[in-house]
């Protein structure tokens, strides 16, 4: 594809923290939906956005089961924005902090999720058309 681009994003925050994360799916949805490459470095809480052995939950102050709340879980999204990116000539290369993963205990990813280190980030942003960080201040 001619003209490709690759863009980098580095997330901080931990899922349901604030939009910050939300606002950064957003346009990693518009870059997959255009094929473009995406390269995300995952650091501090943002490590847990991929985490595989996240749960739907009920919410008994509602009075609904788990499948009537129908709560979002960020590891879905990373696996849509996978496929999002794939089925547009693009691709998702997520690299979780292997430092902050193991502060967390979040080994644990879905498929397609590695671990890396800072300097992978460093790589990224040198082969990348751009590069936005989501810092949480």
């Amino acid at each position: 594809m001619a003209g490709k681009k690759t863009l980098t994003f580095a997330l901080m925050d931990a899922p349901y923290e604030s939009a910050r994360t939300t606002t950064a799916f957003r346009l990693m949805d518009i870059a997959a939906r255009r094929g473009y490459d995406i390269r995300v470095f995952a650091y501090e809480g943002a490590v847990c956005v991929p985490f595989a052995q996240q749960t739907a939950h009920p919410n008994a102050l509602h009075g609904r089961d788990a499948e009537e709340e129908n709560h979002p879980l960020p590891k879905d999204w990373v696996a849509a924005l996978m496929t999002e990116a794939e089925s547009n000539g693009g691709s998702v290369d997520w690299v979780n902090c292997g430092l902050c993963v193991d502060e967390r205990g979040v080994a644990d990813a879905i498929e397609g999720v590695r671990r890396g280190t800072p300097g992978d980030l460093w790589s990224m942003a040198g082969e990348s058309d751009n590069t936005l960080i989501m810092g949480t201040r």
